[in-house]
């Protein structure tokens, strides 16, 4: 199965936006960098807007993503509820 990933800036802004990704996968790896976290996700990694605003306490549209976005891995899909990254074999 074939790894896909996420990396964000590390700063505060992020920092519910990672502890949501891990409650939602928890089969993700979380690596911590100094300017930046990986999550690593063996085939697919969903990132959900209701488990972020729960996190963050206020509401939260995943296009606000793209301003902490390093980059990615896989193939994205995406509405307004939901960011999934998988490998599709």
């Amino acid at each position: 199965m074939s790894t896909v990933f996420i990396a964000l800036q590390a700063n505060e802004e992020t920092r519910p936006i990672i502890e949501a990704i891990e409650l939602d996968n928890p089969q993700a790896v979380v690596n911590r960098e100094p300017a930046m976290v990986k999550i690593n996700a063996p085939g697919r990694l969903v990132i959900r807007r209701e488990t972020i605003e729960e996190q963050m306490g206020r509401d939260f549209n995943l296009q606000e993503l793209q301003v902490n976005l390093i980059t990615l891995s896989g193939n994205l899909c995406e509405d307004e509820d939901t960011l999934t990254l998988t490998w599709d074999n």
